[in-house]
């Protein structure tokens, strides 16, 4: 180890070693990424690893999440449709990024270990403050006149974001095409909205 190496702390040395798990990631694949090797890679030791992260699993996540950062914009098109197909165009592109071998991987250590599939249920469960974001661009449509007043139960905050993860998971590929997006709008999502707020004013 060298001696500029050793005397990193703090932000720069987590940089150091996430910069190294990613990476170790790129290069063999999440079944061949182990902390030892990222360890090595980064010039530190596996203690320095584990005061940071529990195992190899969290530390995957961790660089990932580093290389795919959480947006908390909330998208303002000028009306209720292009919001939503905005809004399901990032979370396209955002699960065809988290659909990878790095995710997969640790999905399948989710089944052997308790500690990962909880880990794992906290990163899909808050993707860029979803339901924020859901009931902000609902607001502004009922603000615009587009829908009249509106409760918002949390999975239907959420709905947007099960539908294109499903979407994804059984066809597969890349981020959703526009028409595919356009149909996921048109034909699920705004006519749940429009029957919520139907039913708030019965």
């Amino acid at each position: 180890m060298t001696e500029s190496k050793s005397r990193r702390r703090g932000a720069e040395l987590e940089r150091a070693i996430l910069d190294a798990a990613w990476a170790e990631l790129s290069e063999l694949g999440y079944a061949r990424f182990t902390v030892e090797g990222v360890a090595a890679r980064a010039g530190t030791s596996k203690p320095v690893l584990y005061r940071r992260w529990k195992g190899r699993a969290e530390l995957a996540l961790a660089a990932w999440s580093r290389r795919v950062p959480v947006s908390d914009e909330v998208l303002d098109t000028g009306a209720l449709r292009t919001d939503m197909i905005a809004l399901f165009t990032h979370l396209s592109r955002r699960a065809g990024a988290m659909m990878t071998e790095i995710v997969a991987g640790v999905m399948a250590d989710a089944f052997r270990h308790p500690e990962v599939a909880e880990l794992l249920r906290e990163r899909l469960a808050r993707p860029f403050s979803l339901t924020e974001t859901v009931t902000a661009v609902v607001n502004r449509a009922v603000e615009r006149g587009e829908l009249p007043p509106v409760e918002l139960p949390h999975r239907a905050a959420r709905a947007p974001l099960d539908l294109v993860r499903n979407e994804y998971i059984t066809c597969g590929g890349g981020p959703l095409d526009e028409a595919v997006i356009a149909e996921l709008v048109d034909d699920v999502y705004l006519p749940l909205l429009r029957g919520l707020g139907s039913a708030c004013t019965d």
